[in-house]
């Protein structure tokens, strides 16, 4: 959207911390009016100052990367604040909603959820719910592996193949495939996937172009 470019260059422009809204909607909600008064409404609680709103229309099937949120979590710095409604606008699932978290607590940018009243913040309170949140991730994770390893178990038990055939050009990352691919579906980041399989970020990547995998185009910049 031209407007959601129109305020994204407004906000860059601001001197010192900066507090900006993110609105996501299904294609089915309209009305935006009652979201941004309750956003505003805490803001000024918390003295956040002026207020700058991206919204945008997209299927929460889509991973939290390739929105508006991907962009604005890479770009904000230590001080900015992120408000949302509620955290589950944030990503699609429990793993990549408390991806995002980490990542904004690894950069010092502060989120605030109207609904429910969370916040991640400097307070020794967030610090605690972040622990808990990557240890969820983590323990998520494994059972995602778990359950392709026996995913897998059950096709060789039923004689079916299991990968791709043997051969030259294979990988040492080919037999986690199916598991490399559930992580990717679940907002899993490539640097992550790479430390788990001993591997390195480049080489990932160039394993995965030959697999036929794309990462997905997200907004300009």
């Amino acid at each position: 959207m031209a407007e959601n470019q129109a305020v994204w260059q407004k906000f860059k422009r601001q001197k010192g911390a900066k507090a900006l809204a993110y609105l996501r909607v299904s294609t089915k909600e309209q009305n935006l009016e009652k979201n941004k008064a309750e956003i505003l409404f805490l803001a000024n609680d918390k003295n956040l100052g002026k207020v700058f709103f991206i919204a945008e229309k997209v299927s929460g099937r889509k991973n939290w990367r390739e929105r508006w949120l991907g962009q604005i979590i890479e770009e904000l710095e230590q001080g900015d604040t992120i408000i949302v409604n509620e955290l589950s606008r944030i990503g699609r699932s429990m793993l990549e909603i408390m991806e995002v978290l980490q990542l904004a607590l690894k950069k010092g940018i502060r989120i605030y959820a109207v609904k429910g009243g969370w916040q991640l913040d400097e307070s020794l309170q967030s610090k605690i719910m972040a622990l808990v949140f990557s240890m969820a991730a983590e323990i998520e994770r494994d059972l995602i592996a778990q359950r392709t390893k026996e995913a897998l178990a059950a096709r060789k038990a039923k004689g079916l193949p299991l990968g791709r055939p043997k051969g030259p050009g294979r990988s040492k990352l080919d037999p986690f495939w199916p598991e490399i691919q559930a992580l990717l579906a679940q907002g899993s980041s490539q640097r992550y996937i790479a430390d788990r399989y001993k591997t390195t970020p480049s080489n990932l990547n160039r394993w995965l172009k030959q697999k036929g995998w794309r990462k997905k185009d997200g907004p300009k910049k």
